[in-house]
Formats: structure tokens, C-alpha cells, sequence
């Protein structure tokens, strides 16, 4: 591979947005979110589009995104009680997208049989205060094909509103001039208002966030993890077909979805290969998207992060001895008591202990984490990267 081009992008547009140059403050959501850069890859075979109509779409699309063009900064504020507090912000300041462009002498099919992708996006940057938040690589095959690489850092993005993104800027590229800009909601205060005085009802310090660098653990809801080298790690595709996801389904009997049937039996299946004691617990972190659970609901098009996560915690015995209704119950149950009260006490939680002063850090495991005896299962079905169709 060779890459032949590197540039930051930017917006064209004449009138600037109504956020340009502001500094908005990370939401809760956003700091309990993975402080990381998420890669993804979209492959397409010849014919494909010219690198300049998808360059151009992309500009059109985070010109309506225009916090994906920001940096991450730290900006003093004053609190309630006169006490200057360091915070993360989004600085929208237009410093633009980096863009990679890149060949390979080989055929598009061969590389992807052969390559489990990890050089087919961007570096991933080791700081990322002053990096692009979104930084894309355009790489082209000696048949035609393209493939599109990109990572975007999770405080900007959660999964739903990538999803969005990535559908929006493949309609631009589609489109082209014919293109509709859409007004998206931006902004990420409304999913973190919270009472007066703050009412914090659970316990979050020991689910969504920790201390410092201590965790009281008290409910068993944090991940246990163990640093593992990342070159130990391995990646594995597993293909279910319709007709075994049916299968399991009749299994579960009654209304089940397919996320619901597939996590009950990976559950069961990869407890069982683990080996562990009829004892020990189990627990699956799954996240879970507080949108529409939020009282007032968010906007399904919100921009920014907006996730919190349950944990179906069985007993290994009771676990694989449990007919896959009852385990397809335990999640369910757990997904349903992240609802509008645990939300609005999540926001209550943070803001009393930015109140009190209190550094708060996320539970939210590292790569090169191993979870045994647990799991952390996210489910893509009902994001939009199905229309990242750039035409041709």
C-alpha cells in the first residue's frame, strides 16, 4: 500500500454554522463513553466513485456535522461554589477532516480475503487532544474497488449517530448538487438536564463511572478486566443464518428479537466454553440507546452520545441449565430498568459530583481489556451503515 496524498478538509460554506467557534462541554454520556478512536470499513467493488466526489460529499455533510470537524480541548470554568474546574470540550473550530488517499497494486477481493482490514483506515492517533476526530482513507485497487476507512473519536460519536453520518454523507455523494443538507439536532445539553437539587436514585459510581482511578464495585456491575496484549487478540466473524436465528428463536417461543436469541445463545455457548465454576457469576454489559427512553425522549437525530448499559447478571449453573426463554427473560429484564428514572438519576449523579468536586472516570473497559467471566455485547441491527451506498 501506498498512501499518495494527505489533507485536512474542511467546509466551504459562506454563512458559518450557529456553533462555529463555540467550545461545548462534554455531556454526561459523552464522558462516560469509550475515550477512543472506533474504525470502520466499507468496501465497494468497481465501478466506484471518483475519491473527488466522495471528498466533496463528505464536505457537505460535516458542514451540517460541523463537530466532527472540532478538536478536543480542555477549557477552565468557573463552578457554583467560585472553584476553577478543568473540563473536555468539542471546540468546533473547523480545523477540518483529515484525508488520506492511498493504492494498492492488487485486486480488491484479495486483500479483503487476506486482511482483517487494520491498515485500510487511518492510524489510530495516540493522543487525542489535537487530532482529527474524524479521519478518513480512500484507498483504491488495482481492479476499480474502493475502500473507505475511516475512525471517528467516540466522544463525538456513538454508534447511532455514526450511522447517521455515514448515511447523510452517502446521499451527498449520491446526490451531488441535488443534495438537501439536513438540519440535524446538535444540541447535546438537552440529554443532560438535571433536577433541582440533583437526586441521584442508583448507584453509578460503581456502574457507569468510578473515581479517579478506584471503583467500589458495590453492585458487581463493572467489568472485571485483564490487560491482554493487543497482538494475542484476534478477531473472529461468525455467520448465523436465517434460518438458525429462526431456529433459536423457536427456541425462545413467543415475541424475541433477533439481538435477544443471538446474545442468549453466545452467552451460553462461550460460558460454557470458558469452563468456569457453576458458582461463579456472569454478566453481559450491553449498551443500551437512552433516546426515546429519555422523559422528555431525545431527538431520534440527535448528534453525540446518548447510551448508558444494562447488565443481565446470571449464576454460570443457572445460566446453562436455563431454558433459552428464561435467559432471553434476564436480558430483557435488565434492559428495561435503563428507563427514563435511571436515566434522569445517571444525569442527577453526575452533576452532584461535579458539584462536589469529584474526578469522575469511566468504567468503560480499554482495548486489550479481557472481560472473563463477563461479556460486553453491542448490537448494530438498528444502525444505518446499510445505507452507506456511495453510487458509482
Amino acid at each position: 500500500m501506498e498512501i499518495t496524498s494527505s489533507a485536512m478538509l474542511k467546509t466551504t460554506t459562506t454563512t458559518p454554522h450557529p456553533l462555529a467557534g463555540e467550545k461545548v462541554p462534554l455531556t454526561a454520556f459523552d464522558r462516560a463513553a469509550f475515550d477512543v478512536f472506533v474504525p470502520l470499513v466499507f468496501a465497494y467493488r468497481a465501478p466506484a466513485p471518483s475519491s473527488e466526489a466522495v471528498k466533496e460529499g463528505l464536505r457537505v455533510a460535516v458542514a451540517a456535522y460541523p463537530l466532527a470537524a472540532g478538536r478536543l480541548a480542555v477549557d477552565v470554568a468557573v463552578d457554583g461554589q467560585g472553584r476553577r474546574r478543568r473540563r473536555r470540550v468539542l471546540h468546533v473550530n473547523d480545523e477540518g477532516v483529515l484525508v488520506l488517499d492511498a493504492t494498492v497494486e492488487a485486486d480488491l477481493d484479495a486483500v479483503l480475503a487476506a486482511n482483517v482490514a487494520t491498515d485500510l483506515y487511518p492510524a489510530l492517533p495516540e493522543h487525542s487532544f489535537g487530532a482529527a476526530l474524524l479521519q478518513v482513507q480512500l484507498t483504491r485497487f488495482r481492479c476499480g474497488g474502493l475502500v473507505v476507512g475511516l475512525i471517528g473519536h467516540h466522544h463525538v460519536f456513538d454508534g447511532h449517530s455514526m450511522s447517521t453520518f455515514c448515511a447523510t454523507w452517502a446521499r451527498a455523494v449520491r446526490d451531488g448538487e441535488a443534495f438537501i443538507v439536513p438540519s440535524p439536532s446538535l444540541d447535546r445539553a438537552i440529554t443532560g438536564v438535571p433536577r433541582s437539587p440533583p437526586a441521584p436514585v442508583f448507584d453509578h459510581r460503581s456502574i457507569e463511572f468510578k473515581v479517579g482511578n478506584k471503583s467500589s464495585d458495590s453492585s458487581g456491575a463493572a467489568a472485571a478486566a485483564v490487560d491482554m496484549p493487543m497482538e494475542k487478540i484476534t478477531n473472529i466473524g461468525v455467520h448465523f443464518t436465517a434460518k438458525f436465528v429462526a431456529e433459536l428463536k423457536a427456541r425462545v417461543g413467543g415475541r424475541c428479537s433477533t439481538f435477544e436469541c443471538v446474545l442468549a445463545h453466545a452467552w451460553k455457548k462461550i460460558t460454557a466454553a470458558r469452563g468456569l465454576k457453576p458458582e461463579e457469576f456472569t454478566r453481559v454489559r450491553v449498551a443500551v440507546n437512552c433516546r426515546r427512553r429519555a422523559n422528555p425522549p431525545a431527538p431520534a437525530d440527535l448528534f453525540g452520545n446518548m447510551v448508558l448499559w444494562a447488565f443481565p447478571r446470571l449464576q454460570v449453573r443457572r445460566l446453562l441449565s436455563s431454558s433459552y426463554r428464561d435467559v432471553v427473560g434476564a436480558i430483557r429484564a435488565a434492559v428495561a430498568r435503563v428507563d427514563a428514572e435511571y436515566i434522569q438519576s445517571f444525569v442527577d449523579y453526575v452533576e452532584a459530583a461535579d458539584a462536589r468536586g469529584e474526578e469522575l472516570a469511566a468504567t468503560a473497559p480499554e482495548p486489550g481489556e479481557t472481560l472473563c467471566p463477563d461479556l460486553e455485547v453491542d448490537s448494530w441491527l438498528g444502525f444505518r451503515f446499510h445505507e452507506m451506498d456511495l453510487g458509482t
